[in-house]
């Protein structure tokens, strides 16, 4: 079992930046992909960024050029440094990992950006 923990996240005025950081723990074998997701209220959950074990990377179109993913391989852990937050970022923030075959969710952070 692999346990993730997440945090980074809170109030920002817009324009601001927060980053947030994804832990994972436990019996690891090999994670082959870590990305974020964000549900706003209301909304579906969608992808905000990815990257596989060899560095690649993957953004939604709302969040290039603004975000960035990293990952610490010795760590287990992710990172999603976000700058010139929008209100529209306004989300609970998850992220994955997928681990041999198996996906693990964290428990997800709250990002609140005001206008």
């Amino acid at each position: 079992q692999v346990q993730l923990v997440e945090s980074g996240g809170g109030l920002v005025q817009a324009g601001g930046s927060l980053r947030l950081s994804c832990a994972a723990s436990g019996r690891i074998f090999s994670i082959n992909y870590m990305g974020w997701y964000r549900q706003a209220p209301g909304k579906q959950r969608e992808l905000v960024a990815d990257i596989t074990s060899g560095g690649s990377t993957n953004y939604a179109d709302s969040v290039k050029e603004r975000f960035t993913i990293s990952r610490d391989n010795a760590k287990n852990t992710v990172y999603l440094q976000m700058n010139s937050l929008k209100p529209e970022d306004t989300a609970v923030y998850y992220c994955i990992v997928v681990d041999v075959n198996r996906s693990y969710w964290g428990q997800g952070t709250q990002v609140t950006v005001s206008s």
